[in-house]
């Protein structure tokens, strides 16, 4: 009997479904979903999949109209049992018919398969994770595509925060260790950041867009991202000190047994005290206080050399000794391929001339 997918309305009910999947993603919480609608107009459908009453996957998807048409994004979608590839199927065709129900020139997902772990620069290099490889052969094969937008980060940092603290400590990189003790010696303090601590936090994040060159939304937009998140309990900041003066901070987002490292921002002022190393290491010991068992640093290079924007984020992060993992990426399902094709040549050229009329590139991925 085929899958009926269930549209779910209710938050809590939807949001304790989808934590018991062991790839929860903060993506597809029920706030993402409100969050995304009121500042981008992106509509949730959520969807759960059950069999013999049992809800063995879930899907949040986002809905737009793109002039007369309409297309569906699903991030980090479908949650479910990665490995269990008669249930894949089953679930694709569900979202296929869904598709085709709502009409739409394209669906995207792009759900947290790995395809490969580590780095080729690691002790280990990389190792293939048979997961993502069955699942690209399965998509394959029923005629989705390797998206020409990949709007996630493809590739990221998790750090596995089972360990004790102390081991978690000495795992670090040395020279990452030491950072750490220079800035505590140095006399940055750590505290966490409250509602009334937004005008800061988002004068911070706009200063470090200035200086590294990416564009920042305006401030209402991080005041939505951050203030309901806090207050719905999926949101936490850390604001670094030197001197009485607030120099940089961290955003982090929980959802499931993760925490995501989604934004970060830093003066130019005493960077030499290295708050950003003591910043990571108390973000990661409050994630592990939660009751996390990952820390994801968000984002590593599409390609592991210097040529990769991300290359210098990178050198910094891997020095908390995360694992590297390699998704298989974003996907498009089209149920008319020529109108699909049309679509996905002109969308990127679209985008592509607002963003350099704006003189930059994104902070953060829609």
């Amino acid at each position: 009997m085929p899958l009926t997918p269930t549209e779910m309305t209710d938050r809590a009910a939807w949001n304790a479904a989808a934590e018991r999947f062991p790839a929860a993603h903060i993506l597809q919480s029920w706030e993402w979903g409100e969050f995304k609608h009121l500042t981008t107009g992106w509509k949730p459908l959520r969807l759960a999949f059950a069999r013999d009453g049992e809800t063995v996957a879930l899907a949040s998807i986002g809905v737009r109209q793109a002039g007369p048409l309409k297309v569906m994004y699903a991030p980090k979608a479908p949650l479910m049992d990665y490995a269990d590839l008669d249930l894949s199927a089953e679930v694709l065709d569900a979202l296929e018919s869904v598709a085709k129900r709502e009409r739409a020139v394209t669906l995207k997902i792009d759900p947290d398969i790995p395809l490969k772990l580590g780095a080729p620069d690691d002790e280990g290099g990389e190792r293939p994770d048979p997961r993502g490889t069955a699942w690209q052969n399965l998509l394959a094969r029923r005629g989705w595509v390797y998206s020409r937008e990949q709007i996630q980060f493809r590739n990221t940092i998790v750090i596995d925060l089972t360990p004790d603290e102390d081991a978690l400590l000495m795992r670090l990189s040395q020279n990452t260790r030491r950072k750490v003790r220079v800035a505590e010696r140095a006399g940055v303090t750590i505290r966490a950041a409250t509602g009334a601590d937004l005008p800061i936090l988002v004068q911070l994040y706009q200063e470090t867009g200035r200086r590294d060159g990416f564009l920042t939304r305006p401030q209402a937009y991080y005041e939505r991202a951050w203030r309901d998140f806090m207050l719905a309990g999926r949101c936490h900041a850390l604001i670094a000190e030197a001197g009485g003066v607030e120099i940089a901070h961290v955003v982090l987002y929980q959802f499931g047994q993760t925490c995501w490292y989604f934004y970060g921002a830093s003066r130019d002022l005493h960077r030499d005290k290295m708050p950003n190393y003591l910043l990571q290491w108390e973000a990661m010991r409050w994630a592990k206080a939660q009751g996390c068992t990952r820390y994801d640093l968000w984002g590593a290079p599409d390609v592991f050399d210097e040529s990769d924007r991300l290359w210098g984020v990178y050198q910094f992060k891997r020095g908390f000794r995360g694992t590297v993992q390699q998704y298989i990426g974003a996907y498009d399902y089209a149920p008319n391929k020529l109108l699909y094709r049309a679509f996905s040549e002109l969308l990127p050229r679209i985008r592509s001339l607002v963003r350099r009329a704006k003189h930059g590139r994104s902070d953060h991925a829609d």
